[in-house]
């Protein structure tokens, strides 16, 4: 077993390891990667040749979390590991965004890279240690790839950058962003920020690459170490020099002249297809079949170049925009009146139909992954239906790029949703795309802000998204930023930067570099022509909807919410649930319960009551009152007749509390049969006469709200005997004799 490790310092002195050759040694490639007491095993492996027709490279990415890594259960009646969860699938797609471009362009074999946690303790994070990890296992294998790269974790903790924070510091961070890089460029950006200038931003990548570069460093001497500096060779498409030229000639001058023409999207790619199978049809119909790829990959170079040479040379975008345009806006909310709070966002033929619905601390969304659980206060759900890019297919499920481009828009608004004490209600924002033509979770990002404005949410300031876009020439050192990409320009183009933030900052970002040699210049230009555009697209949005609308919609559920000692939530709730169902059932209402503590540090309990209807929400809480009172001497209570004894009878003057009204507190005169004045059920207005400061039991009087007979005299009392008692028996007689034995004797013997 040739066992090989190299380590890499980071500069608060925690090290990386790097080891290969003692795990998982029949794949192409494989090391484990350790930082701390976090472990992740890599692998991959390549098959030997590209399946036939394919003309692209099937890259597949997992990235799974192994519960025994922190040692724990799984959940669910199976317990093991299911399907990916969204946090896997996102730290899949950070990898898989950081090395597809540099695999070669003419690299069609199927490459499986398989990242797992396979050990952790809470501490450190493993994603930022995914994308290493990946790239190393590439390292050490022979499949063709144009690397190393690396992945960081940039966090800004109290105006200081810090690389892969832990999960402690990383609350205390004002910047959170994913920076992957070769030693030489920038490949992908995402992350959040608390409304960062664009000035910060750049100056957390550079940060970032620094450190990057010293990862790619280590992996070049692990490769050289291991012996696979040279990797396997490779034929994977076929070329026909003369079809080749003869496409360039037929197509390119009228491809040229579709991408001017400033037609439609689906005009367009009609067009463009008409070409493509004209051209076609010019091939000798036996070789035409054999030839079909070979065409469409010819083509396809065709029309990316027309393209992109009309935008360097003539500054002509497909749609006849201008560099920095932002296509036509129209925003309107409330449209959907059954909807606490809705909006559509149409940014030319990119349309966002977006939803708003609050609901209680049940609804919010449960985390139970391996190394964090939880609850969201907040989520953004985003669909993409076929039909929304005119496609004739049916629907299969939430994708990954739906997962995906959710959760940038959700990380641009959750800045600015209150949560905790600021706002009681679940938040759910969906996202239905209804067409797309670029940017589709841009416009999510700017129709979340206008729903949630027409929901009434006290959004802290609105937010707005742009996606930008690059086309460069390294030859003649020509650039063009574009500003709201369109689909084509995305899948043509260099770079897919989206940006999203409020009027004073930065809330969330993405950046995917599909080429070598972006320099910090262009970037930084990027950036400023992104402000600008997004400052352009929020005024537009306020033309609509300028803050929040003072009021919920009446059919928005209302909520009350109160603080309770501690004590008395077990008897909220009662036993197996009784009473807090009971409550519910009768009020049409929802309630829920949170524990937690005052700042004294004793328990309480936030009691929130969730509904529609103000009355039987009202109702609720006074039953809720009544359970958490404290009973007072001197008050005035309406209470129930729960027991009826000789010598007296219980009443119940809140929930759960009763006392006892003697037989001589009933009225002036002489009662001689309870029975004569009560029945079980009914109700009598009592009041609170004495706690007993050893057994808290209640003596309760009806007489004392009574008026006063005239002429009434009270009973002569017999005087207490002198000397000791004697033993067994009774002390005297008289009403003091009663009372020993009825009250003080019988008190519990009468309670049921």
């Amino acid at each position: 077993m040739n066992v090989i490790k190299k380590t890499i310092q980071l500069s608060d002195g925690r090290t990386i390891e790097i080891e290969t050759g003692k795990l998982a040694k029949q794949a192409d490639g494989s090391v484990v990667v350790k930082m701390g007491k976090t472990m992740l095993l890599a692998a991959v492996t390549c098959a030997k040749e590209a399946k036939e027709d394919v003309d692209f490279m099937p890259l597949q990415v997992e990235y799974k979390e192994k519960y025994a890594a922190a040692g724990r259960y799984p959940g669910g009646f199976m317990k093991r590991e299911g399907r990916p969860s969204d946090y896997e699938i996102l730290v899949a797609r950070l990898i898989d965004r950081a090395l597809r471009p540099l695999f070669p362009e003419k690299f069609h074999a199927e490459v499986f890279v398989t990242v797992n946690l396979i050990s952790a303790d809470g501490i450190d994070m493993p994603d930022a240690l995914a994308g290493l990890a990946a790239s190393a296992a590439l390292a050490v294998s022979d499949i063709p790839f144009e690397g190393p790269i690396s992945e960081v974790r940039v966090a800004r903790i109290d105006g200081k950058f810090c690389i892969n924070p832990t999960f402690e510091q990383l609350n205390n961070a004002d910047m959170d962003i994913m920076v992957a890089a070769t030693y030489e460029n920038i490949m992908m950006v995402e992350g959040e920020m608390k409304e960062v200038s664009e000035a910060d931003m750049l100056e957390a990548i550079k940060f970032a690459h620094t450190e990057i570069k010293k990862h790619c460093l280590v992996q070049k001497e692990l490769e050289k170490e291991v012996g696979k500096e040279i990797k396997r060779e490779y034929c994977h498409e076929t070329d026909d020099e003369a079809v080749e030229k003869a496409a360039w000639e037929y197509c390119y001058d009228r491809c040229y002249a579709i991408a001017k023409s400033g037609s439609d999207k689906h005009t367009r790619t009609d067009q463009f297809e008409a070409l493509h199978q004209e051209f076609l049809e010019t091939i000798p119909e036996e070789e035409r079949e054999e030839k079909a790829i070979m065409v469409a990959r010819y083509f396809n170079a065709i029309e990316k170049k027309a393209m992109r040479r009309m935008i360097l040379d003539e500054g002509i975008r497909l749609d006849g925009r201008k560099s920095d345009e932002v296509r036509p806006i129209w925003c309107e909310v409330d449209y959907l009146p059954g909807a606490h709070g809705s909006a559509i966002f149409t940014r030319g033929e990119t349309q966002s139909l977006t939803t708003v619905t609050l609901g209680t601390k049940d609804d919010m969304k449960e985390r139970d992954e391996v190394l964090t659980q939880g609850t969201d206060q907040f989520v953004l759900h985003y669909n993409f239906p076929p039909f929304s890019t005119g496609e004739a297919k049916a629907s299969r499920g939430v994708s990954r790029r739906e997962v995906g481009h959710g959760n940038l828009a959700w990380r641009a608004l959750k800045e600015v949703v209150p949560v905790g004490e600021e706002n009681p209600y679940a938040v759910r924002i969906v996202s239905d795309i209804l067409e797309s033509n670029g940017s589709s979770s841009m416009a999510t990002v700017c129709a979340g802000s206008l729903a949630l404005m027409d929901c009434g949410v006290k959004i802290t300031k609105p937010v707005s998204g742009i996606a930008m876009g690059l086309i460069s020439d390294t030859e003649s050192d020509k650039y063009a930023i574009l500003s709201d990409i369109l689909g084509d320009e995305d899948h043509l183009g260099d770079m897919d930067f989206k940006v999203a933030g409020t009027k004073d900052g930065i809330t969330a970002t993405q950046m995917d570099i599909k080429v070598d040699g972006l320099s910090y210049e262009v970037l930084e230009k990027a950036l400023e022509q992104a402000r600008q555009g997004r400052a352009h697209i929020l005024n537009e949005m306020l033309k609509t909807i300028s803050e929040p609308r003072a009021e919920y919609k009446p059919h928005v559920p209302r909520i009350i919410q109160i603080v309770v000692p501690g004590e008395f939530i077990g008897a909220i709730i009662g036993k197996g649930g009784e009473v807090i169902q009971d409550i519910q059932k009768q009020t049409d209402t929802s309630i829920t319960i949170t524990e937690s503590k005052n700042d004294k540090g004793e328990p309480i309990g936030l009691v929130d009551i969730f509904g529609v209807d103000k009355e039987k929400m009202d109702a609720a809480l006074d039953r809720i009152k009544a359970i958490i009172a404290v009973p007072e001497v001197g008050e005035i209570y309406k209470g129930k007749v729960v027991s009826i004894v000789e010598f007296g009878a219980f009443i119940e003057i809140l929930p759960g509390k009763d006392g006892l009204l003697h037989i001589s507190e009933m009225d002036w005169g002489k009662t001689e049969k309870v029975e004569d004045l009560f029945k079980l059920g009914d109700e009598v207005e009592v009041k609170l006469i004495e706690i007993d400061p050893k057994t808290n039991k209640l003596r309760l009087s009806r007489r004392a709200l009574l008026e006063k007979p005239e002429g009434y005299v009270e009973p002569v009392r017999r005087p207490r005997p002198s000397g000791p008692r004697p033993h067994g028996g009774h002390s005297g007689g008289g009403e003091r004799s009663e009372r020993k034995g009825g009250f003080r004797k019988d008190f519990n013997k009468g309670k049921k």
